[in-house]
């Protein structure tokens, strides 16, 4: 541990549901719940104002709208937050060349590595800055900790929240950590905080005091004494400016049970398709394919290939992804599909045998393109043929229209879209209700929340960090869930 509160932890406030409320003037200072608006729906982040209500990240969408049936629930718009992000981030950057993103709206900072004076009050005035300068940048605000560890730096920004900033004086750290949750620190899971509960362990000092042997005894050699380490404030992990991708993957959340065979097989595909398209995207290959499958009751299973080398070819990751599909029972019915690679690297190691399958493939499959199948548009749904509009108008997504330019729309149903007229520099605007089909209504691209600083502005970083992580992150993939229905709309806020 260091002698001077040098490592820096940001983390935006409520970031999903606060950058909508910043791009959306009528939904401000009111309860707005951003995730999966089907049945099946997740919550990936709620607003102060619906927290209030008991709504948290990662509930049931379900469960959310009982608690709070007058929120805003909105289809997340990930282009917007990583546009946030790359400024945030570009700030953080600015700051240090040691800037550790755990996600888009975390990460640490090593301010000893960007010159800043190791005082106290010299930090404090570092974090402030940074805290104003991202509300004029992006008008979200964020909480910022300082610390002399990581593990003590994320705790007080935690206790910071919301919009606030503490700094934890050398010489304190022990009489704050004592008193609290053993689940404050890293690594202590729900299983964990389960196996440490059972033996009478469920606070920080109660951790400590029960010494490595015992936590070794109950955790194993690695967890136990890292564990006993970090419960007696020794954290000397350092701030990683690269955090290098151990995997790509996707998944899918179906609004019901898939229990036909071939509608599995067409939706691994398909998965396996857009999971290499995020590989390619990222400049990576990998080695080991992965599927993943939920079944009705919940279980989860997970089956993988490791092929002859790293790879990035389609055709490559299809095929090894189907042979895994087919050891998979499914007849019991489906709840989550998800195709994952592994393994990665920077370069390709062709495989000439499943080049040369993938290319006889293909041909059948050209050949076989002129006589489509009977219902398969229907199986493979949107990915079968993109349209040019959406196939429903779903909740919190950007439009333009024609005459009154651009909106959001705020609720769709019984052939009709209503959309409210606002950018997130003017006042509240008006609601207007079009038909689904109506010509002039086309989707949108996200507005800057402030007006010149997005997308590309000031400070902005040259990379965003490659895929969400932690309890938002965690969300995502389950608040995209294509083709899920939106119920009824929400009610319209007052204006």
């Amino acid at each position: 541990m260091r002698g001077a509160p040098t490592i820096l932890h940001l983390d935006m406030d409520a970031f999903y549901a606060s950058a909508e409320q910043a791009a959306k003037p009528s939904l401000r200072g009111k309860p707005v719940v951003v995730g999966g608006i089907g049945p099946r729906g997740v919550v990936a982040t709620a607003s102060y104002e619906a927290r209030v209500f008991g709504v948290r990240s990662a509930m049931a969408t379900a469960q959310a709208r009982r608690l709070c049936p007058n929120a805003a629930y909105l289809t997340p718009r990930f282009s917007l937050y990583r546009d946030v992000s790359e400024v945030v981030m570009g700030l953080l950057r600015a700051l240090s060349p040691l800037v550790e993103p755990l996600s888009l709206d975390e990460a640490f900072v090593d301010l000893e590595a960007g010159g800043v004076e190791p005082t106290p009050a010299a930090v404090r005035a570092v974090g402030e800055r940074l805290r104003a300068d991202i509300r004029a940048m992006t008008g979200l605000s964020g909480s910022v900790g300082l610390a002399a560890s990581k593990m003590l730096a994320k705790i007080a920004s935690e206790e910071a929240k919301p919009d606030g900033l503490l700094l934890i004086e050398p010489g304190t750290e022990l009489e704050l950590l004592r008193p609290m949750s053993v689940r404050v620190i890293p690594g202590v899971g729900p299983a964990t905080a389960e196996t440490l509960r059972r033996a009478g362990i469920t606070t920080v000092a109660e951790t400590a005091e029960a010494g490595e042997a015992e936590l070794v005894r109950l955790l194993g050699k690695a967890h136990g004494a890292g564990l006993y380490a970090l419960a007696t404030g020794h954290d000397d992990r350092p701030v990683v400016a690269e955090r290098d991708a151990k995997s790509v993957s996707v998944e899918d959340t179906f609004e019901e049970d898939l229990t036909d065979r071939t509608r599995v097989q067409l939706e691994i595909a398909r998965l396996a398709d857009r999971c290499v398209q995020r590989l390619r995207a990222a400049g990576r290959s990998g080695r080991t394919v992965v599927i993943k499958v939920r079944s009705y009751d919940f279980s989860t299973l997970t089956r993988s290939e490791t092929l002859r080398g790293p790879t990035d070819d389609p055709s490559v990751v299809r095929e090894a992804a189907a042979r895994l599909i087919e050891g998979v029972d499914t007849t019991t019915g489906v709840r989550l599909l998800g195709v994952g690679v592994s393994g990665l690297a920077d370069y390709t190691q062709e495989d000439l045998f499943a080049q040369a399958a993938a290319n006889e493939a293909s041909a059948v499959a050209a050949a076989a393109s002129a006589e489509p199948a009977e219902g398969a548009d229907q199986a493979l749904g949107e990915a079968a043929a993109p349209a040019e509009r959406p196939r429903r108008w779903l909740p919190g997504l950007d439009v333009r229209h024609a005459e009154y330019g651009a909106g959001w729309v705020q609720g769709s149903g019984v052939g009709r879209v209503t959309v409210r007229f606002e950018t997130p520099w003017s006042e509240p605007g008006r609601v207007r209700t079009f038909a689904v089909d109506d010509p002039e209504l086309e989707p949108g691209e996200p507005l800057p929340l402030v007006r010149g600083a997005l997308p590309g502005g000031a400070g902005a970083a040259t990379q965003a960090p490659s895929a969400p992580s932690g309890p938002e992150g965690r969300a995502e993939a389950a608040a995209l869930e294509p083709g899920a229905p939106q119920g009824p709309p929400p009610a319209p806020p007052p204006a």
